[in-house]
């Protein structure tokens, strides 16, 4: 049931506009690759965002690199990150982030928006989280038709990377974490019921190179050193690694050739996910010992790319109290708010690391993201906007110190 406080907050919003926003943002594709495409939307952000009383830049992205499947490293393009930066010399200074890039490349099939129902809308990114940059913005601009906005500045970061792991911005998004009283990020809600994520594991990415030598598998076998067999080797051991607060998928092994030859290559890519820092670190250091001993035992030589992305993310004090002003918040507009933990990560992991807290999951609600059914209840755009502003409001009214 509504109460007169999101009423009033209503009377802010323009659901029609907000809905157009989102369609249109939607229409162009952002696959995290799409540089092209990133770049067009970036453009029509800033010029969104422009309505609001600050300074908007593009910054270029840090250099990242993979490693392709012979082995070889390269560099990997990324589109620029979008920043806002609005009354800078405030004392009280807050972050808002959010991901311009979806995980649907230019050459998906999912490119069109469909109505599921009345006020049930279907399309790639509408509530991840393009859905979430339009609850962002409008609740910024109704934040500056509040009494309270000259007390506080704030920054805002749109990414370009975030479904890769925001390598090309973690830099970017702890130098623009420090210092701040907190922080919101618009992703979708952990459920379409509008319940907030918690606290949340990390997680981390390997690519494991192997070199052995090659011979012939008839005349010569005994003279090669079989890089797939110390892949194989290695994918068992690390599955041996797991324990209860970390879980080790082996995602893709590649390698190999003719029967006849004994494979000199092989490549196994791993994700890890680290319910705690103490579980991070020391898988860090034993993945050193092991691909030694592996090593060793195969007579290869192994090398490692890639590392902890995103840390875990617990909730301490300072967090959990902006938690609760967030659920205050939801009681004064007649929304109920929730929170449970859950394995999934984002930048919210990035920003939580540099010790600012941060409620993570401010965006619509919505749900089967990351699939070809991603869907936004378009009714929470006006919903979670006004949730936001009124948070916003109260944090410059000094509820978190």
């Amino acid at each position: 049931m509504k109460t007169n406080l999101q009423t009033q907050f209503d009377a802010l919003f323009d659901a029609g506009a907000m809905l157009d926003q989102v369609q249109t943002w939607c229409a162009i594709n952002t696959g995290t690759a799409n540089v092209d495409g990133l770049s067009k939307l970036a453009d029509v952000l800033a010029q969104a965002f422009g309505a609001l009383p600050g300074t908007v830049e593009q910054i270029d992205p840090a250099p990242v690199t993979a490693i392709a499947a012979d082995g070889r490293e390269f560099a990997k393009e990324h589109g620029k990150h979008l920043v806002l930066r609005v009354r800078p010399t405030a004392n009280r200074r807050i972050l808002l982030t959010g991901h311009m890039d979806t995980v649907f490349p230019v050459d998906h099939p999912f490119q069109e928006q469909t109505w599921l129902e009345d006020g049930v809308l279907n399309g790639p990114g509408v509530a991840d989280m393009k859905g979430g940059i339009a609850v962002m913005l409008h609740a910024l601009m109704a934040f500056e038709q509040t009494a309270s906005a000259g007390s506080l500045g704030y920054d805002v970061l749109l990414n370009s990377d975030e479904e890769t792991g925001s390598l090309a911005s973690s830099d970017l998004i702890a130098e623009m974490a420090r210092g701040k009283l907190a922080a919101l990020t618009y992703e979708p809600a952990a459920l379409p019921d509008g319940t907030l994520a918690h606290a949340r594991g990390g997680t981390g990415n390997y690519s494991i190179t192997l070199t052995g030598k090659s011979a012939h598998a008839g005349r010569n076998p005994h003279e090669g050193r079989n890089a797939l067999v110390a892949a194989a080797d290695l994918i068992l051991r690390l599955k041996a690694m797991e324990r209860e607060d970390i879980t080790i998928n082996p995602a893709k092994l590649e390698g190999g050739g003719p029967n006849n030859v004994v494979p000199d290559h092989a490549l196994l890519r791993f994700n890890i996910r680290p319910k705690s820092t103490a579980a991070m670190e020391g898988f860090d250091s034993d993945l050193n010992t092991l691909l030694r001993s592996v090593e060793s035992d195969h007579e290869v030589s192994a090398h490692r790319h890639g590392g902890v992305t995103r840390p875990p993310k617990p909730v301490d004090e300072k967090a959990q109290t902006l938690f609760d002003l967030v659920k205050e918040c939801g009681e004064e507009l007649g929304q109920h708010i929730a929170w449970k933990s859950t394995g999934g990560v984002c930048d919210g992991n990035n920003i939580a690391a540099c010790g600012v807290p941060v409620v993570d999951t401010m965006g619509v609600r919505g749900g089967s993201i990351h699939s070809s059914d991603e869907f936004l209840i378009t009714a929470s755009l006006t919903e979670r906007a006004a949730l936001s502003a009124r948070v916003i409001q109260r944090i410059a009214e000094g509820a978190i110190t």
